[in-house]
């Protein structure tokens, strides 16, 4: 055997918190049970904290925040006093919670606060109350597809502030809602307005959350592009963003604030004035005795600005607040969807201990059937399906598609069909819109499917249609096209219906999208896809957790590529095929294993079982946080390591070769957010358990042999 003989180390060290010693507190990434969510007031203040971040509000002369802080480091993220939240009610611009400006809006001397007075015409605080944490919508789990215990609703505490209008809005009520969450540095807000005032209102605009941060950075000049603190903010008021469209604005935005007269930059111009607002509308009537719920805005702040922190952090983000991103099923997506193909994919994906069969694109499955006989034939597949502990389910297109003039998206702008996000969409408040979601849940209510393959989701698209029965015109089209999509995801989570969708809706329910990939890639010669593999892989899980986004191994051709790009016959290219098993299921990533069959003979079942298998004894630490050690690049060894610091196993790495000749490496694990120190015990490739000392760094060196186009598996244990 020829060996390749070369010392290589990896640096991957975080270091948690910021005091020294005794005074020193846990990492929440490793121990985050000391970190509990609670709330107090006096008649001066109420404070919404956990011990990571706490988030204070005056009482008096009016409700606001005064400041967000990151308690291990006693930093604060705010500089001035902003309102809690702005509204055009009829046309005229309602503040919610609002005082006069501080002295200067560079910091905020807590001295100030009895000088500031509530604004003219603002609403005024009224009340508040607080409890726990209440879930937004039902969620059905799937307990087997689940490595970890998971909690919904999430654990925290709920603060309610209800300010309440007078004058012109007497009778009005809006309650403000903070969440603080158990065990992150994560706050959640909204509105609801109660109104009261015995008539309509018309709900014009929405900005819930206004803050004036601290800079990241500030110059004299105006560079090209500035930093934005560091903050991770998220809404659920999901849709595509085009930077030239006006008609397409985030529902987050980083804006100049021009009444920060004193910043260093001399245009005003630094990026310190966070709002989220509904990006474009609502425009909705509020009947009086009527409520409106607005969206929802997370906060998150990053503790150190490390590239892979910061993706352990938005990884526990989403876990906290979207448990079922933790659902990762073995998917066999058949390119078939007759009866007797079904049937096949079915017994194969048994056989091997696969989870889910997905009737994928191009297989002929039709969702939108009205037949009851086609139904029928479904509910029977899915019976069979379920007598084999498989979940079937299908694929959908709704965007991206052009159904009839009367039913496409209208361009505002031109009184046309045809500038939708994708060119071409269908309007949900359309009257084929409204008939496509209730086929939907007839279908797969009666056939009682696990799985719907969403494609191509609501994008944030307006129409400026007249005629269609769910929107007025194009001010209120977004709004009540959001509601149409997410309740219907809503809807499925109920009934414990899985959704592959590949777009940004995982606060509503999608438990997948793209890990990150262009298509083309997948009619690339099988060895480039390899590497490709790998680099989409931990460039994906540096926005979402491993569980969170699937990629893709065309077994059969897709779009091209021929012989070279697939894998069909199986047996002919095992050694790939076993390859891409190890690279998705040893990053506990799911793939579209896309094709007419799993195995076409008893050695590749043989592989394939074995792979799954193995996947299996080992699934919480492989569904666990995912840390980068070098990117796959094809020129040297590439890895990663997941860690678990409350699971049995407490780490797992896997190192890819992909060279032609063995090699010898001496690798630097970082096991320090796997919660060991001192000592640990170490498996490689399945053998024996050796005790071994950690460095005091918190780093384990360790030398390994890969194999030639192969790979190795370093497993840690506790003491």
């Amino acid at each position: 055997m020829s060996i390749h003989v070369r010392q290589f180390a990896w640096v991957g060290l975080f270091l948690a918190g910021v005091a020294t010693g005794q005074d020193r507190l846990p990492d929440w990434l490793v121990d985050p049970t000391p970190f509990v969510a609670t709330t107090t007031s006096t008649t001066e203040r109420i404070v919404l904290a956990n011990g990571l971040i706490r988030r204070e509000f005056t009482v008096t002369p009016n409700a606001a925040t005064v400041a967000i802080d990151l308690v291990p480091s006693n930093t604060s993220l705010l500089r001035t006093v902003k309102p809690e939240a702005r509204l055009t009610l009829d046309g005229v611009e309602v503040l919610v919670g609002a005082l006069t400006a501080p002295p200067i809006g560079n910091y905020l001397d807590p001295s100030w606060l009895g000088r500031l007075e509530s604004v003219a015409g603002s609403l005024v605080y009224k009340a508040h109350r607080e409890g726990p944490i209440t879930a937004r919508f039902a969620w059905k789990p799937r307990y087997e597809w689940l490595s970890r215990p998971t909690a919904w609703p999430p654990k925290g505490r709920h603060l309610e502030i209800d300010y309440a209008g007078y004058g012109t809005w007497g009778g009005l009520t809006v309650t403000v809602h903070h969440e603080c969450y158990d065990g992150i540095p994560l706050l959640a807000k909204w509105l609801t307005l109660s109104n009261g005032t015995g008539r309509a209102i018309r709900v014009e605009g929405v900005t819930s959350e206004i803050l004036g941060f601290v800079e990241a950075e500030s110059d004299v000049e105006t560079p090209d592009r500035m930093r934005i603190p560091a903050v991770h903010v998220e809404s659920d008021a999901t849709g595509f963003i085009r930077k030239d469209d006006p008609w397409r604005k985030p529902a987050v935005r980083w804006l100049p604030d021009p009444t920060y007269r004193t910043q260093v930059n001399y245009s005003l111009s630094v990026p310190c004035l966070l709002e989220s607002s509904i990006p474009f509308g609502p425009d909705v009537t509020v009947a009086d005795g009527g409520v409106f719920e607005s969206h929802r805005t997370w906060i998150l702040p990053f503790d150190q600005d490390d590239v892979t922190r910061k993706s352990l952090s938005l990884a526990e983000f989403y876990r906290t607040i979207a448990p079922w991103v933790q659902e990762n099923p073995l998917i066999f997506h058949s390119s078939r969807s007759d009866p007797e193909g079904v049937r096949d994919a079915i017994d194969q994906a048994s056989s091997v201990g696969f989870e889910m069969v997905i009737m994928t694109f191009g297989s002929g499955f039709d969702a939108e059937s009205k037949s009851a006989e086609y139904r029928s034939k479904f509910k029977d597949l899915a019976a069979y399906a379920h007598s084999k502990q498989i979940a079937l389910g299908g694929y959908s297109l709704l965007a991206s598609r052009s159904v009839d003039a009367d039913t496409d998206v209208i361009d505002p702008r031109t009184g046309k069909p045809g500038a939708a996000f994708f060119g071409a969409s269908p309007c949900l408040g359309s009257v084929w819109g409204r008939n496509y979601i209730g086929s939907l849940k007839r279908f797969f209510g009666e056939a009682a499917l696990d799985v719907l393959e969403h494609d191509g989701s609501y994008p944030g698209d307006l129409c400026g249609s007249t005629s269609h029965p769910g929107h007025e015109g194009h001010r209120d089209s977004y709004w009540k096209q959001r509601q149409a999509i997410i309740d219907f995801y809503r809807w499925c989570r109920s009934e414990g219906i899985y959704l592959n969708v590949p777009d940004w809706y995982f606060l509503n329910g999608a438990s997948k999208t793209g890990m990150g990939y262009r298509e083309t890639n997948w009619s690339l010669p099988r060895a480039y896809q390899e590497i490709i593999e790998r680099q989409n892989i931990v460039d994906g899980i540096r926005t979402k957790a491993p569980t969170m986004g699937w990629m893709f191994v065309p077994l059969m051709e897709y779009q091209g590529g021929g012989p070279a790009a697939t894998i069909e016959p199986l047996a002919l290219h095992l050694d790939h095929y076993r390859r891409r098993f190890r690279n998705l299921l040893g990053a506990g990533v799911q793939a579209c294993w896309r094709g007419p069959r799993l195995f076409d003979t008893a050695e590749t079942k043989t592989m394939v079982s074995s792979e799954v298998a193995w996947f299996k004894r080992h699934r919480r630490i492989l569904e666990a946080n995912l840390i980068t050690l070098r990117r796959a690049d094809g020129r040297d060894v590439d890895g990663w390591i997941h860690v678990d610091p409350s699971g049995e196993e407490r780490a797992l790495a896997r190192i890819f070769n992909p060279l032609d000749v063995a090699v010898e490496r001496t690798i630097v694990f970082p096991l320090t957010m796997a919660g060991l120190t001192d000592a640990a015990r170490l498996a490689i490739d399945d053998g024996p358990w050796n005790l071994r000392s950690i460095e005091r760094d918190g780093t384990m060196r360790v030398r390994l042999v890969i194999p030639a186009r192969g790979d190795a598996t370093c497993i840690w244990r506790s003491r």
